[in-house]
């Protein structure tokens, strides 16, 4: 595949369980500092799980005013908090920008749920028989894609805005479709990235039907979340925004931004298998990974790091793990590898932003991020998972790794942009 342009990243943005901003974000996750805790924004003594990848310390009033507020889910402050820094840490002035130049500039987030939080409130006022106190806005708010417009409205960019919704790949996949979008010249600039806000009480009861989330570590929580660890019972849910400024290499350079990395392959497939369950043989996650690896013109052995998935369930850490290997055969033992959930929780549709945001970060600084909880190795996932403390590693490419609801796999190369 011909590439006529090439696509970097030259701003990110972050609000996150374990930090308030980018380098909050990333000094907590090297330094193998948990976001998990005890739920506080609701009493979740009648859940059977009562901990989550909680953001604290945030102020929605820097970002909405007490009115907006109160007509939008918690996602929106998140997702234009993580977009402002990012904008600003391109170096990139919206105020200042003429109306063909905000015209130039798109808007690509990827989220699992949206407003689901803000739907919940909705009904709960409905059926408490407080009507009068439902959002005139719950319809449009709880559109799952109104989230992109909210951003495209705060900055006044009037470039494409869209959202991509495919459960837990939703963020690698509105990245991926962005880099798409400017390798093939509709679009210079694009702000992407990924958001969530899945924390409110019947969301939490719905995931603990299904039996995926932990119910063994309320007493301590930051232990909660154990990906491929023989001990590990199921995921911990999390929050969070992360978002960056993709643009043209050439049109980055000319302006003399600080480029990050670049966006050098993509590869996404469907397994067709199961609403929730993976296949056991792994094969569709593997081809995934080879296609992101082909686009991006490199082989296994070019490989210097993963940014895993990592969910903390039996059957996703297996069979991961099973997948890199297919994709990179003997490679895959010597290539180091992380599992940031265990650090933030599951953030859900907005993790795969999560993982590359840590992995560009990784690639400036030289170090990857540890994987925290790994207290007894699960025989089947064998690989050289970074446990416990980070680790110093020079980084030329990178895989970017996520895996769905509804049989998906998605998988990015993130390189050095040399």
């Amino acid at each position: 595949m011909v590439i006529e342009r090439r696509v970097v990243v030259t701003g990110i943005g972050a609000v996150s369980p374990n930090g308030l901003g980018r380098e909050a974000f990333w000094a907590a996750t090297w330094q193998g500092k948990s976001g998990v805790r005890r739920i506080g924004r609701f009493d979740p003594s009648c859940l059977p799980v009562q901990i989550a990848g909680e953001i604290v310390g945030f102020d929605s009033a820097q970002y909405l005013s007490a009115k907006d507020a109160a007509n939008v889910s918690r996602v929106v402050p998140l997702a234009i908090a993580a977009a402002e820094e990012s904008i600003r840490d391109a170096g990139l002035d919206p105020a200042a920008m003429t109306l063909e130049e905000r015209r130039k500039i798109a808007v690509l987030l990827g989220s699992g749920g949206g407003g689901q939080e803000f739907v919940e409130h909705q009904y709960e006022l409905y059926f408490a028989g407080h009507v009068r106190q439902c959002s005139v806005y719950t319809v449009p708010s709880a559109t799952i894609g109104t989230l992109a417009s909210e951003i495209s409205m705060h900055f006044g960019f009037r470039g494409f805005s869209h959202l991509i919704s495919t459960g837990c790949t939703s963020s690698t996949d509105a990245i991926g479709y962005a880099a798409q979008n400017i390798r093939c010249g509709t679009a210079d600039a694009v702000v992407c990235g990924g958001a969530d806000a899945p924390l409110a009480p019947l969301i939490l009861k719905g995931f603990t039907m299904m039996r995926i989330v932990t119910a063994s570590w309320n007493q301590d929580p930051e232990r909660g979340s154990r990906p491929f660890s023989a001990d590990r019972d199921g995921f911990v849910l999390g929050e969070g925004a992360w978002i960056f400024v993709l643009e043209d290499y050439k049109r980055a350079r000319a302006r003399g931004a600080r480029i990050y990395g670049e966006i050098s392959g993509y590869g996404s497939t469907c397994e067709a298998f199961h609403r929730v369950r993976l296949g056991e043989d792994g094969e569709e996650p593997a081809r995934a990974i080879s296609l992101a690896m082909e686009q991006a013109g490199i082989g296994p052995a070019q490989v210097d790091y993963a940014n895993l998935h990592g969910t903390s369930t039996v059957l996703n850490d297996r069979i991961e793990t099973r997948a890199l290997k297919i994709a990179l055969g003997k490679r895959a033992f010597a290539v180091p590898c992380s599992a940031l959930k265990s650090i933030i929780g599951h953030p859900q549709g907005a993790c795969g932003a999560a993982g590359v945001a840590a992995t560009l970060l990784a690639i400036r600084d030289g170090r990857v991020a540890p994987t925290l909880n790994l207290d007894a190795p699960d025989p089947e996932c064998d690989l050289d998972y970074v446990p416990h403390r980070s680790r110093q590693v020079e980084i030329k490419h990178a895989i970017c790794n996520c895996i769905a609801f509804g049989s998906k796999n998605s998988a990015l190369v993130v390189s050095r942009a040399d």
